[in-house]
């Protein structure tokens, strides 16, 4: 998939998490030469069970409407921590408590911390034109 593709989908994930007041969003972009197995980490807490689980509805919900559904789905009916893998990206939601003890910021601490305008502004850049090559202005 484009990374363009992803970077899309990822903000989808991010603005569904926002929409139902999840807190303390992050964005890990992870990089193969360390061993990931994914491009993105969205991780985000949640304050009771209930919350969790609407978070995890709405990334659901919103990413279906573009036909993208995730391959696996762990810890929902507990709602401690919610795994949503979508293959190039995982959107994992947290209670505070599990988030504090499972702390996946620092278990990834070489991956690079992005906030969501970050990768709005990486997918707004304008594509690049080969070296020499001008463009016509009109």
């Amino acid at each position: 998939m484009k990374k363009n593709d992803v970077r899309r989908q990822v903000s989808e994930a991010i603005s569904a998490c926002q929409a139902k007041k999840a807190e303390q969003i992050t964005i890990l972009e992870l990089e193969k030469s360390s061993g990931a197995f994914t491009d993105y980490f969205v991780i985000c807490s949640g304050t009771n069970p209930r919350q969790i689980q609407a978070i995890s509805d709405e990334v659901e919900d919103r990413l279906e409407k573009s036909e993208l559904h995730p391959t696996h789905v762990e810890g929902y009916r507990q709602a401690e921590w919610v795994l949503l893998d979508y293959i190039d990206f995982v959107v994992h939601v947290f209670s505070e408590k599990s988030r504090r003890f499972y702390d996946l910021e620092r278990l990834w601490k070489s991956a690079k911390r992005l906030q969501p305008t970050d990768l709005a502004r990486l997918k707004a850049r304008p594509p690049r034109t080969p070296k020499g090559l001008r463009l016509k202005r009109t």
